[in-house]
């Protein structure tokens, strides 16, 4: 492998860098379900070809800066090798999802060693008749949609992806909502350093000459500057109510999932609504939020999560530093209607809202300057936005047609973002070969019985695609 020194980490991998906690690790979790066990030997020299030779942060660790308040760097690991990174194991009997599930679970809350390149993965076999390459790769190597396609990078289909992860059958994206508008880019930077300036700071940054010389392009500028007032307005004043998945983390997480669910049906559902696939799937998660919330006594409130937006060109190789470019929004579920449909219409149109909002580059803005920041004031920012939410929800739009894995068939595929603060619920949302995978990790301590949400998550599609199937006929 040759060398390739030492380089600056930037601000915005330094906020996830800093960000480790005992009860929140800043580490994505992935799974890549396989349908039998590849040769250990071609997935050694997959992730070493592929992965660690294409991008230099998988042999490299992280240096503190020289200077206070000055940025660390990411520097070659001289003892590197991929057997400390990459294992083997087996389940035990009877190898099922609970059995992979508390593998999972026991590997979760243990911190990256960081005298040496943040991550591991792990190829388990004994899980069923197939195999997991299960992976933990710690954030400030990358965003969830960068590190989807290298992971992806190293399947293939009739066509590779090819070393860069692109190709015909790609990841699409990571995003419930469209990325950003670039032209807002400097706008929303100074709208994050002075919030009070924000709608100033939007019409600054969109009010150019061409656009103001047409009356529709002034109304334009100053719709724009209203909605990025109400979202400065959001972003400070947005929190969930009072819950009964609220409370303290602790660092045990548990971890479920549904079995691969055909697209086809959601999709009647959508639309016979006129919503989007993205559309059905939220509302369904709202709707096992409020029958969680109604099963427990409480009286059902609107719950928030954070929803990452991906705002890196899908279209264009990666970049060998990787890094982390994304942006953050809130979406506001609707899980105190106790209708399907009409938590399904208010989904829609509270996605409407964040697709048209300049919120994802406001946040965008934000979370650049806190990564030149102090550690302490870092934390007291993250905690000030993170705690206005219970977690994060992430969807990934995966390749169409199977793909395989060192010449095994790819099932299924899942990853989760971690959370921060007092995040208790993680939902991650895959689309992979005409299905969707949606799993849930939640805070033990608070949320103990994840497998009663998984449920109710099952009964509302269940429930949607019924009601999707009577009003077809």
């Amino acid at each position: 492998m040759t060398p390739t020194g030492r380089r600056r980490i930037s601000a915005a991998d330094t906020l996830w860098l800093d960000m480790d906690r005992p009860n929140n690790l800043m580490v994505i979790v992935t799974l890549m379900f396989l349908e039998s066990v590849p040769r250990w030997e071609d997935l050694a020299a997959l992730m070493k070809d592929r992965v660690v030779e294409r991008y230099p942060v998988f042999s490299q660790r992280p240096a503190r800066p020289r200077v206070p308040l000055g940025l660390g760097s990411w520097e070659d690991d001289p003892d590197f090798a991929l057997q400390r990174h990459l294992h083997r194991v087996t389940l035990p009997s009877p190898g099922d999802d609970s059995t992979l599930q508390r593998f999972v679970e026991e590997r979760i809350p243990v911190p990256l060693d960081r005298d040496h390149p943040l991550w591991e993965a792990w190829l388990i076999d004994g899980y069923g008749s197939g195999s997991v390459v299960f992976g933990r790769f710690h954030h400030a190597l990358a965003d969830g949609i960068a590190l989807t396609r290298v992971l992806l990078s190293l399947t293939e289909d009739g066509g590779s992806l090819g070393p860069d992860g692109r190709g015909g059958q790609e990841v699409e994206g990571a995003d419930l909502v469209d990325s950003p508008d670039r032209s807002l880019a400097g706008a929303a930077l100074s709208a994050c350093t002075a919030l009070s300036a924000g709608v100033w700071a939007a019409l600054a940054g969109l009010g150019r000459a061409s656009r103001l010389a047409r009356p529709s392009g002034v109304l334009e500028t100053v719709g724009l500057g209203v909605r990025t007032g109400q979202v400065v307005a959001d972003l400070l004043l947005t929190h969930s109510p009072e819950n009964v998945l609220s409370g303290t983390p602790g660092s045990h997480k548990r971890v479920v999932w549904t079995q691969p669910l055909p697209l086809a049906d959601l999709k009647t559902v959508g639309r016979l609504a006129g919503a989007t696939l993205n559309d059905v799937l939220l509302s369904a998660v709202a709707g096992a939020l409020h029958r969680y919330q109604r099963d427990r006594g409480a009286e059902p409130v609107d719950l928030v999560t954070m929803v990452p937006v991906n705002v890196r060109p899908l279209d264009q190789p990666l970049p060998r530093e990787l890094g982390n470019r994304f942006a953050l929004v809130f979406l506001r579920f609707p899980s105190a209607r106790p209708a399907p449909l009409g938590r399904l219409a208010e989904t829609k149109r509270r996605m409407d809202w964040l697709k048209s909002s300049p919120e994802a580059a406001l946040t965008l803005g934000l979370m650049t300057v806190m990564g030149r920041t102090t550690r302490s004031l870092e934390r007291h920012i993250v905690d000030f936005f993170a705690d206005k939410a219970i977690g994060v929800t992430t969807n990934v739009a995966g390749p169409t047609a199977v793909r395989t894995l060192a010449g095994v068939p790819m099932s299924g595929v899942l990853g989760w973002v971690p959370g921060s603060g007092t995040h208790t619920v993680g939902v991650c949302i895959y689309t992979y070969a005409g299905n969707v995978r949606v799993g849930f990790m939640v805070d033990a301590a608070v949320v103990p019985d994840p497998a009663d949400l998984l449920r109710t998550f099952e009964d509302e599609v269940a429930g949607l695609v019924a009601l999707g199937a009577a009003a077809a006929v």
